[in-house]
């Protein structure tokens, strides 16, 4: 489960700015909420089943799940990916006039909660070079080092034997436990795993059609999914996939040779075929049978996007996963987007206590009958375009009071502040002078 992730000098955030899922000590206006969206770690900890971020166009939401992305991905990736010379694909907040010599490292960090240990890693780096890592754990009571990393220097501390004989492996541009995760670190591989669990997707495509379709085809998580998208009223009553063979004719005319010959290697000249079942009616409306379409071709951007989405949705809740989704609600109507919150926050379907955290402008969300405060979170630039991270739970509010009213009202901030539209399109005045 994820505690919370910090992320500073890294494009839009140039201070260290803290999101969290960790369950305050406020309590909801009604109980239910308290009790279906929050689960219960110890006597000191409570965690939350999701949260919603919320700010203005460009005011650094998408960056966010960039930043929880690329540490992801750095972390999985960075002991087989990369070679001595090669650099660190990480992107500094750049509107700050320096006249270091040096850039400034960029910063992450996680605290999550393992087998039921709380583990706090992270780390510093440019795009050259690791400046600094850590790997600390709480087994009991007090937080212990794992190891540290200073000055080109790893020191493993003894809970952490095995990355003793690690040290001199690691590349400057390389992550520690990358590195002895690769080497079978025990403790460094259930942290990867971990790593994995975590899926970032963006509501703005359909990149996830794939994994849905995958789990359709293999009979994984059929009938959650089945289930899923016909009850969401879309007409659709069967879901069938099917192999189709890829030939370079099927594939999008203008794209480069090489491109088609190759991903028809990686996917051994077979790809997904999607057909949806819709209900057929004779002249007189009655039901006389179904007719299947292709989804690509046939189905609306909506439906393809819910088909889209509800692999990774089933396959969250049902293994206890965290999702993370920017533009949730693009292309969805606002009552299926809060059906999917409710499958989140509650404790009958989500019995796994699987998290999601979304990005979205869905001011119909916005209500003490969904969400507690702290599960409330907004960002907002400053003067200088450097992004902030902030809970509704940091504000005096009532319980009862009107979350989306207040919100749009700009009482909360993290509003876009639009200019007066109207001059753009006055005509000008002309005046003709004349001679008397």
């Amino acid at each position: 489960m994820l505690i919370e992730f910090s992320v500073g000098n890294y494009k839009s955030f140039r201070d260290v700015e803290t999101f969290s899922m960790v369950a305050t000590k406020i309590k909801a206006k009604d109980s239910e909420v308290d009790e279906n969206n929050t689960f219960k770690i110890d006597d000191d900890l409570s965690l939350l089943k999701s949260a919603a971020i919320y700010g203005a166009n460009a005011s650094g939401k998408s960056n966010f799940a960039k930043a929880l992305g690329f540490m992801k991905r750095f972390v999985v990736e960075s002991s087989k990916e990369t070679q001595t010379t090669d650099q660190i694909t990480v992107e500094a907040y750049q509107l700050t006039s320096t006249e270091t010599i040096e850039p400034n490292p960029s910063f992450f960090q996680i605290v999550f909660l393992l087998n039921n240990i709380t583990y706090r890693y992270g780390f510093e780096t440019t795009d050259k070079e690791i400046i600094s890592e850590w790997l600390f754990f709480t087994p009991n009571v007090k937080e212990t080092k794992l190891f540290e990393r200073r000055d080109g220097e790893i020191v493993p501390s003894p809970k952490f034997k095995e990355g003793k004989s690690i040290v001199e492996k690691t590349r400057t541009n390389a992550l520690f436990l990358s590195v002895v995760a690769q080497f079978n670190g025990a403790i460094s591989q259930e942290i990867i795993r971990w790593f994995l669990n975590i899926n970032i997707i963006s509501g703005l495509d359909d990149s996830t059609m794939d994994f849905t379709s995958v789990c359709l085809h293999s009979r994984n998580l059929v009938n959650e999914i089945s289930s899923f998208i016909k009850k969401l009223d879309l007409g659709i009553q069967d879901i069938s996939v099917f192999d189709e063979k890829l030939t370079k004719d099927s594939l999008p005319i203008g794209m480069p040779e090489r491109v088609k010959t190759a991903i028809i290697e990686e996917s051994g000249g077979i790809r997904f075929k999607v057909m949806i079942a819709l209900k057929k009616f004779n002249l007189d409306g009655k039901h006389a049978g179904t007719e299947f379409f292709d989804l690509q071709k046939n189905a609306s951007e909506g439906t393809k996007k819910l088909f889209s989405l509800a692999g990774p949705l089933m396959d969250t809740l049902k293994k206890g996963k965290i999702l993370f989704i920017d533009e949730f609600d693009a292309r969805l109507h606002p009552l299926i987007t809060r059906e999917i919150i409710k499958l989140f926050n509650s404790n009958e379907t989500n019995s796994k206590n699987a998290q999601i955290i979304f990005a979205t402008h869905d001011t119909n969300l916005l209500t003490n009958k969904l969400f507690r405060r702290d599960q409330i979170w907004f960002v907002e630039k400053d003067k200088t375009g450097s992004t902030h991270l902030y809970s509704l739970a940091e504000y005096k509010v009532r319980n009862d009071a009107s979350f989306e009213n207040d919100y749009i009202q700009g009482r909360y901030g993290a509003v876009p502040f639009i200019g007066d539209l109207k001059p753009l399109f006055e005509v000008p005045n002309t005046v003709e002078e004349t001679n008397a």
